[in-house]
């Protein structure tokens, strides 16, 4: 058995401290292939002032990183996150959301990957409906603009999205668009963030933490279609000495305390010396044993350290997450 290891390139530096090149640098000297955020391409576009529109500028942008990656042997994975697509109120809004993605189509094929990511909306119900006939129709749109081009789309359930939260009701969303080229992605930070863990509570837990995440993923083992599963994040989380309340350091006014944590908080598979406490390895059981998922397992961090202005950041998260991946390679027996 083998998987291909990536991170994402939010994962290794933000954007407008630590310029992608020395980013990519370190992910191919740690044998990373690349997860690409959107910011990545609107950051490179910033420098491109021989175009007359922005999506000209997005375009070059994509040919540039998809030459920086190449130089180096690095493949591109996936481009995400399409944020805040399905059950738009405003249907002016949701046409140029679908112009935006025909964007996206094309970089997606510049870049050299079939793979866009879709996260769950987490917008106000003012702004967004948690009607299913419209998010099916939303999503069903996008699947049909890709197939053509050989595009596939994974959707994702947020921790703290404000109707699609849990793999359960990302399963049921992928059910009803059936289209073979939208499937969904399992993130263990997502998955364990919702059912398991709850930073606002003094514990780090949910109340029945233990019951619902062994339940989850009992049914998770008999639900997934294998064939369905597109893509497989692997990150865990550290356990907060105090619970994310509005006097945290990490509180954000009107931002879900899941989400405060998750931009905080995040690290690589393995690292209970930094405070991890996920079940990871219990999902990714089910993932990698039960299911068989034998695709690319990305590492997708998200933590106050990635601002760090220090040029060896990258450099350390990249040594991080290959350290991450050698563990769980030697966890379930498998090459990587």
């Amino acid at each position: 058995m083998a998987c291909r290891p990536a991170v994402s390139s939010l994962s290794l530096g933000l954007p407008s401290i630590h310029a992608l090149p020395c980013r990519l640098d370190q992910a191919a000297r740690y044998g990373l292939d690349i997860e690409l955020f959107h910011d990545d391409i609107l950051e490179t576009a910033k420098g491109i002032t021989s175009v007359h529109t922005a999506a000209e500028s997005q375009i070059k942008a994509a040919a540039i990183i998809r030459l920086l990656c190449d130089e180096r042997r690095i493949s591109i994975v996936c481009l995400q996150p399409f944020r805040h697509y399905e059950g738009l109120r405003d249907r002016q809004r949701h046409a140029e959301r679908i112009e935006e993605m025909k964007l996206w189509i094309h970089l997606a094929e510049i870049l050299g990957t079939d793979l866009i990511g879709i996260p769950s909306t987490f917008l106000p119900k003012t702004e967004a409906s948690g009607d299913l006939d419209l998010i099916t129709q939303n999503l069903r749109e996008v699947a049909d603009l890709g197939a053509p081009r050989g595009i596939r789309f994974t959707y994702e359930a947020l921790a703290w999205g404000t109707y699609v939260d849990t793999w359960e009701k990302c399963w049921d969303v992928v059910k009803r668009v059936d289209r073979p080229n939208f499937g969904i992605c399992l993130d263990t930070f997502n998955l364990a963030g919702r059912v398991y863990a709850d930073p606002a509570a003094a514990s780090g837990m949910t109340v029945d933490a233990r019951t619902a995440i062994e339940s989850s993923l009992a049914r998770l083992k008999h639900t997934i279609d294998i064939e369905k599963l597109f893509w497989v994040q692997v990150v865990d989380a550290e356990r907060l000495d105090q619970p994310l309340d509005n006097k945290h350091l990490y509180h954000v006014a009107g931002q879900p305390a899941r989400m405060s944590w998750s931009r905080n908080c995040r690290l690589f598979y393995g690292e209970e010396d930094r405070g991890a406490y996920l079940p990871v390895k219990a999902i990714l059981e089910v993932i990698l044993l039960d299911l068989g998922f034998k695709g690319c397992l990305s590492a997708e961090l998200f933590n106050k350290s990635l601002a760090n202005p220090d040029p060896l950041t990258p450099e350390e998260h990249a040594c991080r997450a290959a350290k991450s991946f050698q563990m769980l390679a030697r966890d379930f027996g498998f090459e990587m």
